[in-house]
């Protein structure tokens, strides 16, 4: 997942390129077309990181592995990202926003058609981290991208926008692509994606403003971020809440097979995900005043479905009640994070939210380890368990960063 740019200019060229960028006549509106063309790319990353997990059993079959070593096509995606997203934010920090935007896009485009192409399941595995490295650049960039191009009190709203890719990813992408690879071949939903990003770059192309990178001299070391009050209470909360989510979301289908629901999964997965596009959509009206309250409504959310899933999922309607809470809670999580992170970080936003970007990535490769590990060793009903326990410090942390990091108080901050 998720981070945004990391590139920022000192306060008054940052505030004088947003001017620029939004003009006189739409400083009080959101320049929707960009912002939507945003929110596609967040799709295509979103969508390409989890599209194998509806295909696992033909593309093992076609590939001559076993599932669970095809299902290692998501985990070394998350590595890619994890592994170069700091590095290559930094290396990349001097470039032009729409340059970098359209390169990784472009990337996306190589690695879907190779995936596709592939019958070597080592090309495969190279491809799919290529495409992490590409989401790596992405994720990075996109948020920030959101946030520099919208008026100072609607950059919530325009993160918001942009991050309600990822649950239309999980809602409608992953069920279409399963479907396009049931009907045609798992190689044609490959190639669906190629052909949506080919038609991406020409709209990022033509709708998008671009934003200048930064120069070297006024870069602030990535690590001095650590140092900011607010940073490590965001980080620390992303790391936790995603690796709750990701334990469960990751085994949500063995889960339900062992509460004799294994046959709903897919309309689930539709419960979740339109639970999902209502918490962005409530996320992006109030994220502006009331960040916090967000923050700790979210995990109170995910805490009670994980209680109810633990207790009573016996009743297919409190499961179906739990996963409406569950999306509820985490639709609007990337956009409270991103946000917080841009917030606390000031200066040092840019190498915060490249941070965020690694550890969000880090949790979803470490949630699949440790939901594996569970499942061994504790069967699936440990789950819900688990995420109930992880999400005690989120929530004592996010209530104790009163000052820095979730204030009580938001002041948005020029981009």
């Amino acid at each position: 997942m998720n981070g945004a740019d990391v590139t920022r200019t000192a306060p008054t060229d940052r505030s004088c390129a947003t001017a620029a960028v939004i003009g006189p006549a739409h400083k009080h509106k959101l320049p929707l077309p960009a912002l939507l063309a945003l929110a596609t790319a967040v799709f295509v990353t979103s969508l390409t990181e989890t599209l194998p997990a509806g295909l696992l059993p033909a593309m093992s079959r076609d590939l001559g592995v076993g599932e669970s070593a095809t299902g290692q096509t998501v985990t070394v995606y998350a590595i890619g990202t994890a592994l170069t997203a700091i590095p290559l934010t930094a290396a990349t920090a001097g470039w032009r926003r729409k340059r970098l935007l359209m390169t990784a896009m472009a990337g996306f485009g190589v690695a879907n058609t190779v995936t596709a192409v592939s019958t070597d399941f080592p090309l495969t595995m190279a491809a799919r981290f290529g495409a992490g490295v590409a989401a790596g650049l992405a994720w990075a960039l996109l948020a920030g991208y959101a946030r520099r191009l919208a008026p100072a009190h609607l950059q919530g709203r325009a993160i918001a926008i942009a991050m309600a890719g990822i649950p239309v990813a999980l809602s409608l992408g992953v069920p279409a692509g399963t479907f396009l690879g049931k009907a045609v071949n798992w190689q044609t939903a490959f190639l669906s994606m190629t052909v949506l990003t080919v038609a991406l770059l020409g709209w990022i192309a033509a709708a998008v403003p671009d934003q200048p990178g930064v120069r070297q001299e006024t870069r602030p070391p990535i690590l001095r971020a650590l140092r900011v009050p607010g940073v490590p209470p965001v980080l620390f909360v992303t790391l936790v809440f995603v690796l709750a989510h990701t334990v469960l979301y990751t085994f949500v289908a063995t889960f339900l097979d062992g509460v004799g629901m294994g046959n709903s999964t897919d309309l689930v997965l539709l419960v979740f995900g339109a639970a999902s596009l209502a918490s962005v959509w409530i996320v992006g009206v109030l994220i502006n005043r009331h960040l916090r309250a967000l923050t700790v409504a979210a995990a109170l959310l995910v805490a009670v479905a994980a209680a109810v899933l633990a207790l009573l999922s016996d009743s297919p309607a409190l499961v179906y009640a739990a996963v409406t809470l569950w999306g509820l809670g985490w639709g609007g999580v990337p956009t409270l994070l991103q946000t917080a992170a841009g917030d606390a970080g000031g200066e040092s936003a840019d190498a915060a939210q490249a941070m965020l970007v690694t550890l969000w990535n880090v949790a979803m490769a470490g949630g699949g380890i440790a939901g594996g590990i569970l499942l061994d060793l504790a069967g699936s009903g440990s789950f819900p368990r688990t995420v109930l326990l992880l999400l005690i410090p989120v929530l004592a942390v996010v209530v104790a960063a009163r000052s820095h990091g979730f204030p009580a108080r938001r002041t948005a901050r020029a981009s």
